[in-house]
């Protein structure tokens, strides 16, 4: 089959797991890497790996995300559905009935990003005008289509590629690592590069192998977590490593381990803002990188420290990971319960 594209991003892996993919590095997550993960289950413990979906709390870190808002719904009445004697309605009834309606801002909390939450302008038709194009050459206005108006009155809805529902359909189950930056760091902000990364490695004997899912550990979430909801705007954004986007160094790894998924528990993985700009590139470098060249899923905000502080503890990096996200078709991001086992 054709691909969609006449030119593909220097280093990027479009065309590798065919012309009309949409898994990207998630292609490396088989059958014997969810063995693996499940041969590092020796104690039967498991670990929640999810902030309560109302963390952060308010909008400091992103002033378009929001809470979660849960009312409950409403009968034909017109009365809310929350214990609620069903005896009002049928005679004799015993039932006392709940029901709920949430409103979601997906990428509020913990987190997965799907490859169609960040693209480039890129030429990839050859034209000589570059357009909005995401992993594999989908196309924004073609591919990647937002609900019409249409759409948004009932009717079908065009067709979506790189939806998050491929993570669902894959399982995202398969061996976790960890790498505990903080250990090492503390607390403080700091953008981490190649070589930083390559010490600690070395210093923790960690070894990351292609289709593993690779956990970043700032401590970032566990400070959240004490801000009860109500973080403090300077210190949150003067609080925990992240990786430096712009470090071709730590890119090339990122490309070079073959890696399928990389999660940490700040706010955007990468250091953001990140730092400064030379010519024409992205704010969001790290982003661009896994998620539109190399078809890498990230993952963010997830509360990584009980999981690390027990793994430094006995002397381990590696646990079995389960993180399914929803399965809602054509969303670019979702919330998502990872479950760690050791």
């Amino acid at each position: 089959m054709t691909p969609r594209w006449r030119r593909r991003p220097e280093g990027s892996t479009w065309g590798e797991f065919g012309p009309d993919d949409e898994l990207g590095r998630l292609n490396l997550l088989t059958p014997e890497k969810v063995r693996q993960g499940v041969a590092e289950v020796r104690e039967g413990l498991t670990f929640c790996l999810s902030l309560p979906l109302d963390y952060p709390g308010g909008n400091v870190l992103n002033p378009r995300r929001h809470p979660p808002k849960i009312t409950p719904t409403v009968r034909a009445s017109g009365r809310p559905n929350f214990n609620f004697p069903v005896c009002e309605e049928v005679p004799d009834a015993t039932d006392v009935i709940s029901d709920d309606l949430a409103v979601l801002h997906l990428q509020y909390s913990t987190q997965w990003d799907g490859l169609c939450h960040v693209g480039s302008l890129f030429d990839a038709d050859g034209d000589g005008v570059p357009e909005p194009v995401y992993y594999n050459g989908f196309r924004a206005d073609r591919d990647i289509a937002g609900p019409s108006r249409a759409e948004e009155a009932g009717a079908p809805s065009r067709a979506r590629a790189l939806g998050i529902e491929r993570l669902a359909e894959r399982g995202m189950q398969g061996r976790g690592v960890m790498i505990d930056l903080r250990a090492h760091l503390g607390d403080a902000r700091q953008a981490v590069g190649y070589a930083t990364l390559r010490w600690i490695l070395e210093a923790d004997r960690v070894a990351v192998e292609p289709g593993d899912m690779v956990c970043l550990h700032t401590g970032f979430a566990e400070r959240l977590l004490g801000m009860n909801r109500a973080p403090d705007p300077a210190e949150v954004h003067r609080l925990g490593a992240g990786l430096d986007g712009r470090d071709p160094d730590l890119l090339a790894w990122i490309t070079e381990s073959g890696l399928c998924a990389l999660i940490a528990d700040n706010y955007a993985v990468e250091i953001y803002p990140a730092g400064p700009m030379r010519g024409c590139c992205a704010t969001l470098p790290l982003h661009e990188h896994c998620l539109f060249r190399l078809g890498v899923n990230l993952g963010e905000l997830w509360h990584l420290t009980p999981l690390a502080t027990w793994l430094r503890a006995n002397g381990r990096s590696r646990f079995l990971l389960t993180a399914p996200p929803l399965r809602l078709p054509g969303a670019v991001g979702s919330p998502t319960t990872p479950i760690a086992t050791v």
